[in-house]
């Protein structure tokens, strides 16, 4: 069980982690640009070219089934989901075979509102209850994988 992370825009990298060093997890964060990790042989950074979803290409080229995957880009989801990782997002909604199409339509209309200009803004920040639930989350699939592969 690996855990990997679309890194660029990522607002919980920190309790990405808290998680896995209670687990003993590797973590490979994947970014176009460098930015500073801690110290922990558990964690790699692997920077990518800055062409068009080089990040998200590298992530899936490397996922196995029963990694999992952090992030907030849906087509990214859906690409991992396939490939049998789990996916959860910044805000701790895991991404499923039974809640990815509700996520592309909704990515798809949210775009054609940008583009209609009645959206302007992008999410919100996220809050502590955001961070909770995502900790709580990220916890939980790895119980969840920990007992599908002992």
């Amino acid at each position: 069980m690996h855990i990997f992370v679309d890194a660029d825009a990522c607002p919980v990298k920190r309790e990405v982690y808290r998680v896995a060093d209670r687990y003993l997890l590797h973590v490979t964060l994947v970014t176009n640009t460098w930015m500073r990790v801690p110290d922990d042989e558990r964690i790699a950074l692997e920077v990518v070219s800055n062409g068009f979803d080089a990040a998200d290409d590298w992530i899936v080229a490397h996922i196995r089934t029963g990694d999992i995957v952090v992030t907030a880009d849906i087509p990214l989801a859906d690409r991992c989901v396939k490939k049998g990782a789990r996916v959860i997002g910044p805000t701790g909604k895991p991404i499923t075979e039974n809640n990815i199409g509700m996520a592309v339509a909704g990515r798809d209309l949210m775009a054609g509102l940008r583009s209609a200009g009645e959206i302007t803004g992008g999410p919100p920040p996220l809050n502590k209850r955001d961070r909770s639930r995502f900790l709580q989350q990220l916890d939980n699939i790895i119980q969840s994988l920990r007992r599908e592969h002992p």
